[in-house]
């Protein structure tokens, strides 16, 4: 049985934990509040985000960190993607030196413009072959009711690619193998920028034309930063691109969206985060994304007009009717 260690006892932490321990590993869960750990360890459940859902016994929860990295072969990062670096920093010295390290995380890191696999690499100095990231439309509480879905499983050494498949690789959770790191991060933390808009358009009462609108137009968009990067542009088509663009767009559980939705109809930033203890990556990562297509020479009016109505300086009716204002040209320049 491989030692699997999960850190970040949220919804998507948990809900992952899940799928390998569905998979026939045993999986350590770190949790940074005591109680949260008492209570998976209790009564199987995690009540704090996914209430009424059994959890397999299998998974042990702990708030120690070197308790949980013990014996570890492989590594598992959910935690949000701003304070990672400085977690990850208390966790290094406690990582084995085998362990591979997976990050679930959707977000660019504000100020260096890093993608989570570049955090990693940085502070624990591992090679690629230790490095790897799960993308893909994994709404929390839908792989949790473990609800049929698909996910891309990406390193660059495909071997170390397929052993973390067949981890992963459970009746209800079908993942694939891919060595396009970059794609995945990019695909996984632009579709949250894209959602934001999307809910935007939600919450001012649109319909389904604006929506798929923006959502075609928001896919458009990441795949010219990704390929721009060097990514492979059938990964921004596939299931890390595309796939977890339709589903955080399209859902009321997506958090992006509900995020936008909120501020279409006319709360603040600062509002919709005292009301939730729940964390929008795009919200976190839209100025990143955006600097990151500036410094690419990358066109991203979606991620500018986000960033300026999550930053409070247009509202989400402004943002709308400047898109339609554009200046006009061909769909595939």
């Amino acid at each position: 049985m491989t030692k699997v260690a999960v850190f970040g006892a949220g919804s998507w932490g948990t809900a992952f934990s899940m799928v390998l321990a569905d998979g026939g590993s045993e999986v350590s869960l770190w949790g940074r509040r005591e109680e949260v750990c008492s209570t998976i360890n209790d009564k199987h459940e995690n009540s704090d985000y996914l209430p009424g859902i059994a959890l397999p016994p299998t998974i042990r929860a702990t708030p120690d960190p070197e308790r949980a990295l013990d014996g570890a072969d492989v590594v598992v990062f959910a935690v949000p993607s701003q304070s990672f670096r400085e977690n990850l920093s208390e966790w290094r010295d406690l990582i084995p030196g085998h362990a591979v390290m997976v990050s679930l995380m959707k977000g660019v890191e504000l100020g260096t413009i890093k993608r989570m696999s570049q955090v990693i690499a940085e502070v624990t100095d591992a090679g690629p072959e230790r490095i790897a990231v799960v993308s893909g439309p994994n709404l929390s509480k839908e792989i949790a009711r473990r609800e049929p879905a698909a996910s891309v499983v990406a390193c660059q050494d495909e071997t170390v690619a397929r052993l973390l498949q067949d981890l992963c690789h459970t009746p209800a959770f079908r993942p694939y193998s891919s060595v396009d790191v970059l794609g995945c991060e990019v695909g996984g933390a632009y579709k949250n920028v894209v959602a934001l808009s999307v809910g935007m358009a939600v919450g001012l009462g649109f319909g389904d034309n604006t929506t798929a609108s923006v959502i075609t137009r928001g896919l458009a968009e990441t795949a010219r930063l990704g390929m721009a990067q060097g990514a492979n542009p059938l990964t921004l088509m596939g299931l890390a691109g595309l796939g977890d663009l339709v589903a955080t767009c399209s859902s009321p559980l997506s958090r992006n969206r509900t995020f936008g939705e909120n501020l279409g109809k006319g709360m603040t930033t600062d509002d919709i985060y005292a009301s939730t203890r729940q964390v929008a990556e795009g919200a976190k990562s839209c100025s990143s994304l955006l600097e990151m297509a500036r410094q690419t020479g990358v066109d991203a009016p979606i991620a500018e007009h986000v960033d300026a109505v999550v930053g409070g300086r247009m509202t989400a009716t402004d943002m709308m009717a400047s898109f339609i204002a554009r200046d006009t040209k061909a769909e595939t320049d």
